[in-house]
């Protein structure tokens, strides 16, 4: 069941288009990855959604309600944590999250209770009574995404929820999202780390330049860039001098290199491991690994989209420092 849609959306700024004619839809109870680089429009198309900017043009629609007539109704089912906080600098950690849940109209038995929780569940406890200014990146980040579940929503909608935090802040915030997930919460997920939509989203969509260039389940993307059959052997020992020899004996294959202990062989026909395998064993280099090559969600972005991700990750990066 289709928990959002949209359909030719558009946002223009005057004469710059920020968002051009998006359709997509998000599943009840998925993660969504919306990806792209920096400038594409994917915090615009999140302000959208959740009724912070209207659409030039196009319609919206979350939950069965019209995201332009019937915002108000939607919002009480949404979450939303933007890519900075929106909590007080000059508020504790414990009052930033009851302020948020009476604007959501928890009572305040209630509302002092769900903060309690979140922040044990968050580590947050021990923290709950300093200033929200004085806390670190990562527990700012806790906190902001504590301040948008407090209502338990049945859709959250996450803008860059790790950039810029710790290691471990961000693996906390990775396996949260699993857990809300599992238990029945529909995610929006924008992230520039194509890793970590490659473990978290069930499907993704990659904008670029304001436009929707493709979208559909991981697996499905993945088989559209596996046009070659590609086998990796890893050895005990270092490897030299070998490229040539391989390239002449097995001329279907493309060798490659990468490494001074591994091979890679690649072929538009499915490979064949046993003479690759006796070719090593007359040369006494011992295998210790030999394994088949999968596109990974990196793949197919840089296929679809001709974006180099380490530079895109370096943007995000510089912007947020």
């Amino acid at each position: 069941m289709q928990i959002i849609a949209v359909d030719r959306l558009t946002k223009k700024y005057g004469d710059q288009t920020a968002v051009d004619r998006l359709a997509f839809f998000v599943c009840e109870g998925e993660i969504f990855g919306f990806l792209g680089p920096n400038g594409a429009g994917k915090t615009t198309t999140i302000n959208m959604l959740t009724g912070l900017a209207r659409a030039t043009s196009g319609s919206i629609r979350i939950a069965g309600f019209d995201g332009a007539k019937e915002i108000k109704k939607a919002q009480r089912i949404m979450g939303i944590v933007p890519d900075e906080s929106n909590l007080y600098d000059e508020f504790n950690g414990f009052e930033n999250l009851c302020f948020c849940a009476a604007l959501y109209g928890l009572a305040k038995e209630e509302r002092e209770k769900k903060a309690g929780e979140l922040l044990k569940q968050f580590g947050l406890d021990q923290a709950g009574r300093k200033r929200f200014g004085a806390y670190s990146r990562g527990m700012k980040r806790k906190l902001t995404i504590a301040a948008g579940i407090i209502h338990e929503p049945k859709i959250l909608f996450l803008d860059e929820p790790t950039t810029g935090i710790d290691v471990a802040s961000a693996r906390q915030i990775r396996q949260l999202i699993q857990t809300l997930n599992q238990r029945g919460m529909t995610i929006f997920l924008t992230t520039h780390y194509i890793e970590e939509a490659e473990r978290l989203c069930h499907r993704v969509g990659f904008i670029v330049e304001g436009r929707l260039v493709r979208s559909g389940p991981l697996d499905e993307l993945m088989r559209e860039v596996q046009q070659d059959h590609v086998v990796q052997f890893s050895f005990t020992d270092e490897i030299s001098g070998l490229k040539s020899s391989l390239q002449a004996i097995f001329p279907d294959l493309v060798v490659d290199i990468p490494g001074n202990r591994v091979i890679r062989f690649r072929s538009k026909n499915p490979l064949n491991v046993t003479p690759l395998m006796r070719f090593f064993e007359e040369k006494n280099l011992p295998v210790y690994e030999a394994r088949i090559m999968r596109p990974s969600l990196e793949d197919v972005f840089v296929s679809i989209t001709g974006i180099e991700l380490e530079k895109m990750k370096q943007e995000k990066e510089g912007q947020k420092k």
